[in-house]
């Protein structure tokens, strides 16, 4: 990820958690909290309530992808921390990507497109 560094400490997700905004969905959960930098932190969290490792696993990395191929247009600045719950391991790829996006674009963090720019005028 170009934009974007990870979450890794526990003391840092509890900070999003206690201070940032949390939206949710059937799938996911996103906390987000202005950092006051140049570029995005990330945080995943998959309970074991989820599944076992393997399943864990799989999860993790349809978010972390479906992030990074939306990262051009996320703005820069924040930290967001995502937790999935338990419908997303039946999930494939497009749900996860759809989810994730809806979330992000409900915390108002993608940028806007040219054509937005244009409808609007």
């Amino acid at each position: 990820m170009k934009f974007t560094e990870s979450l890794k400490k526990n003391g840092q997700f509890r900070y999003v958690y206690n201070r940032g905004k949390s939206i949710a969905n059937r799938q996911l959960v996103v906390y987000v909290l202005d950092n006051g930098s140049e570029f995005n932190r990330l945080g995943v969290s998959v309970s074991k309530k989820v599944g076992i490792s393997v399943v864990r696993s799989r999860v993790t990395r349809l978010i972390k992808e479906n992030y990074r191929l939306a990262e051009l247009e996320i703005r820069l600045g924040f930290d967001i921390v995502v937790i999935a719950r338990t419908a997303v391991k039946d999930s494939d790829f497009a749900e996860v990507s759809r989810s994730l996006a809806h979330l992000l674009k409900k915390h108002g963090l993608l940028k806007e497109t040219q054509k937005e720019i244009q409808k609007e005028a």
